[in-house]
């Protein structure tokens, strides 16, 4: 294949982003895949993610036995030696500010998401294009892609988005209303700062030159002027206003085809977005696929690469014949405790799923009822926020039971103190009631997770359905302490089969749900957002009577 690197793309406000471009060896007109983000253009994949890499090589064998060194791979987008034999141009931009491209450092901004539509304007004109483009890429580079999506570039003819959040404030930095900052504290410095334009400190040298991947060296004082203080601004607005919002895509702008892959075991960055891109965008050409496994597997394996190209040479090659069209709008996969053994891939006609039957369990003292009678008496448990909280369990499943879709928790709650927040947490027991978890995007998982800060109870009438609520985040009603309310939780959908003598269980705390002694990645415990709600003061949760609490699960025939 022919590569030119560091090539020159202009952008309107007389500034420049560089460019990789990898294409055929072969005079013709070819559709462009493309990935623009923060990550670096020129960093090798083994030289910034060495654990990923390895298992990367155990589980990608192409790249030691059939066609593909992996020496032009970088994270979280395509393989170009997998790419540009079946037809294409692949292009890796460096964002604004990051890599070899000058400037200042602003993810998910108007202007980087501007330069981006340039990128692709730009990309679709060249003299080797068809002009149709594609965009595709794992996590910020499929956040980025519903954004620039929605502003609607003339050559832009699909996207894959895959695991990626589409909410900025929903999906991205706070869950239910409560700041999750920790991933990003670790993100911030280890893969943007790293990467900045000029960062000679912790700059990577690049393979294939041998130069630096950052451009020329830049001052402190320099580096600290070109790039915002993004992290710091998600505690200074805690509400969903117009700094999320010109960070959020509007979905319904978004009409070119596209498959959005999400998985089961996402963290609270992705999984819902996915989704929910996928049941709002415009798109008259929409897929979902919900897969398993690690957060970087997926995209790599053969399988699922066979997929994004039959997607793509569906959109994006002209006169190629194929049949994509006839695919399943839906692939999922079902989970099963025994996995993988157990799990299985099912395609269906929508989302969620028509036959669903909604389950309404009454939760009783500690317990989840199956015969969804609630019990005549009142009863209440209580806890300290900071505790390990309580547990609702059912009896164990008499049948097999297969759970899929969207989940709502409704609680009658009070709190001694103006504010309480809510993590909850469906947990899957076997018949020797041994936990079991789940392999996650990045860590293990169980079955399902939700969040709310009860100030942020208001509820978006238009957006909700049933089974499943949706919050503005646009105020805060503050408890008042001791009276009883009821509010609304979104638990983030899930696929799971539960067999004969397994049973579900119902954990509620005030903090994040540990795995054993792993915290996990995604935590919401930064102290100048937790502390002022009160998590020294008792919390109480209410059943049965006139306090009605209910799980409600999306149960499908089996």
């Amino acid at each position: 294949m022919l590569i030119d690197k560091h090539v020159p793309i202009p952008t309107s406000d007389s500034g420049v982003q560089l460019a990789n471009i990898y294409r055929p060896n072969a005079p013709g007109k070819y559709p462009v895949v493309m990935a623009h983000g923060v990550y670096g253009k020129d960093v090798h994949f083994a030289d910034a993610f060495q654990s990923q890499w390895e298992v990367l090589k155990e589980i990608y064998p192409e790249i030691d036995s059939n066609g593909s060194s992996g020496k032009y791979l970088r994270w979280e987008t395509v393989d170009p030696e997998r790419w540009v034999p079946q037809g294409y141009v692949v292009i890796q931009v460096d964002a604004r500010g990051t890599g070899a491209s000058p400037g200042i450092i602003d993810p998910l901004s108007p202007d980087e998401i501007q330069d981006y539509y340039e990128a692709i304007e730009w990309a679709g004109t060249q003299n080797w294009s068809n002009g149709k483009v594609g965009l595709i890429g794992v996590s910020y580079y499929a956040i980025n892609q519903w954004l620039v999506a929605a502003k609607r570039p003339s050559h832009l003819a699909a996207i894959i988005p895959w695991e990626g959040g589409c909410d900025h404030y929903r999906d991205w930095s706070h869950h239910g209303g409560i700041l999750s900052r920790s991933f990003l504290e670790g993100w911030w410095p280890r893969q943007i700062l790293v990467n900045q334009h000029g960062n000679a400190d912790t700059t990577h040298i690049d393979r294939e030159t041998g130069e630096p991947t950052t451009g020329i060296a830049l001052s402190k004082s320099e580096l600290e002027a070109n790039h915002s203080d993004y992290i710091d601004q998600l505690f200074l607005h805690p509400l969903n206003d117009d700094f999320h919002k010109e960070r959020t895509p509007i979905l319904e702008n978004i009409e070119v085809p596209m498959l959005s892959a999400g998985n089961w075991g996402g963290p609270g960055v992705h999984l819902r977005g996915n989704i929910e891109a996928y049941l709002r965008s415009g798109s008259k050409h929409r897929w979902l696929s919900m897969h398993t496994g690690t957060h970087f597997e997926s995209f790599y394996l053969p399988e699922f690469v066979k997929m994004q190209q039959d997607f793509f040479d569906c959109f994006l090659k002209i006169n190629k014949k194929s049949t994509w069209l006839k695919t399943p709008p839906v692939r999922l996969v079902i989970r099963h405790p025994e996995y993988p053994r157990n799990s299985k891939v099912r395609y269906e006609k929508e989302f969620p799923l028509a036959r669903t039957q909604l389950l309404h369990m009454h939760l009783n003292a500690k317990s989840l009822s199956f015969d969804q009678k609630k019990s005549a008496q009142v009863s209440e448990v209580s806890y300290l926020p900071l505790s390990s909280g309580i547990d609702f369990s059912t009896l164990p499943f008499s049948q097999e039971t297969e759970v899929t879709g969207f989940i709502n928790l409704k609680l009658w709650i009070s709190s001694h103190s103006t504010d309480m927040d809510l993590f909850v947490t469906l947990r899957v027991f076997n018949s020797a009631d041994e936990e079991v978890n789940f392999t996650g995007a990045h860590e293990l998982t169980p079955m399902a997770r939700g969040w709310l800060r009860a100030s942020h109870r208001a509820i978006d009438k238009k957006l909700s359905k049933i089974g499943r609520v949706f919050r503005q985040h646009h105020s805060c009603d503050k408890l008042i302490p001791h009276q009883i309310i009821p509010v609304d939780i979104e638990i983030w959908p899930t696929s799971m089969v539960f067999p004969v003598g397994y049973r579900l269980v119902l954990t509620i705390t005030g903090k994040d749900f540990e795995i054993g002694t792993i915290p996990g990645r995604i935590l919401h415990n930064y102290p100048p957002d937790r502390e002022p709600i009160g998590l020294h003061t008792l919390n109480t949760i209410y059943t049965g009577g006139k306090y009605d609490s209910i799980l409600s699960l999306p149960v499908i025939p089996i």
